[in-house]
């Protein structure tokens, strides 16, 4: 109960009644009846993972790599574009320049990941896989998401009006800041930024990814509790749990959409173990995510877009309810994403 009440500061019981309310709605349901008519087939498990909604799809991903291959050879010619990106998405150069000084972007073992900064006098890092060829797409997605880490750890630090306020209520909002640079990774490529049908087409694939990803997270969330029950457990009984707590969930909740009972696709996440109770952060990111995004779309300028996002991220590290109040106006909710999903649909 401690990463709920005092990290995400969210209780636990209000978190899965938001994913549940998603998992079991009618929009599902219809996101679902979307799919199975494209794939022309019933839906199988690993169906969880449909990624045909995303603009992306319709480009080749040779193509892309070959672009960002020849964009980023190495970690510094990406940091050394990054005040080009935050002048395309709206700052002003100097602002540009100035969050991007605080930023180093360094080549990852691992698939990638943002270090904050560590006081004032330290950098925000940047991670990503780069080969010998170069950075493939795969590596900048990855690296406009973590990028869109760093310039919240960047403004929510060095902007704050009151220093003992730096940061964000908890992981999810920071999330939520590399959702939106993520989902303009094509725009920073110079493509143009997505039509209506295109952003349609994006709603059904945010509900989609976050039917799957809820799920993972409750079975994190029960995971932890049934070691909580059995402190002693080996790694062999742990492992038994968790394929037994991923086959409930699915059976409840997926295998009336996907088929197939005690499939244990959702216990296939690492971070349970490696990163305890970090997943739920995810889709609380893909909520807020959305949110921001229905606000930041009415203002119509990049600059007006930039001024009012440095605007939200120096509100500082309040409570989550108080944050999206300031931020949006609204509590956190998933009801304006199923709004936009039956607008989609329509």
């Amino acid at each position: 109960m401690r990463t709920f009440n005092e990290d995400l500061e969210i209780p636990k019981e209000e978190i899965e009644a938001l994913f549940l309310q998603l998992i079991q709605s009618d929009e599902i349901k219809a996101v679902a009846q979307i799919i199975r008519e494209r794939l022309g087939r019933e839906l199988r498990p690993y169906d969880i993972w449909y990624d045909g909604f995303k603009s992306r799809s319709t480009l080749s991903e040779d193509k892309l790599t070959a672009q960002t291959q020849s964009r980023y050879p190495t970690a510094l010619a990406f940091e050394k574009d990054m005040p080009r990106m935050l002048m395309d998405l709206g700052f002003d150069k100097d602002k540009a320049n100035e969050i991007a000084s605080h930023i180093v972007v360094e080549a990852a073992r691992g698939s990638g990941h943002a270090r904050p900064c560590v006081g004032r006098n330290q950098p925000a890092r940047l991670r990503t896989r780069i080969s010998d060829k170069g950075m493939d797409y795969k590596g900048y997605n990855i690296a406009v998401h973590e990028f869109g880490h760093n310039v919240e750890e960047v403004i929510s630090l060095y902007d704050i009006d009151y220093y003992t306020l730096a940061g964000i209520p908890n992981t999810g909002f920071t999330e939520a800041s590399a959702f939106l640079f993520q989902g303009r990774d094509l725009q920073l490529l110079g493509y143009k930024a997505k039509g209506e049908e295109a952003k349609g087409e994006e709603v059904l694939d945010m509900i989609w990814g976050m039917y799957e990803i809820m799920g993972v997270s409750l079975v994190d969330m029960a995971m932890w509790e049934w070691l909580y029950a059995n402190p002693k457990a080996t790694a062999a009984q742990l492992r038994e749990a968790v394929i037994a707590i991923a086959g409930d969930i699915w059976n409840k909740y997926y295998a009336p959409l996907l088929g197939e009972l005690d499939c244990p696709l959702l216990g296939i996440y690492s971070h349970m173990v490696g990163y305890a109770l970090y997943l739920p952060a995810y889709p609380i990111g893909n909520i807020v995510q959305f949110q921001l995004e229905e606000h930041l779309a009415t203002y119509k300028t990049p600059a007006e877009f930039a001024q009012e996002y440095s605007r939200i991220y120096q509100q500082g590290k309040l409570t989550p309810d108080a944050w999206m109040k300031g931020a949006v106006g609204e509590a956190m909710s998933v009801e304006p994403l199923l709004k936009a999903v039956r607008k989609a649909i329509d």
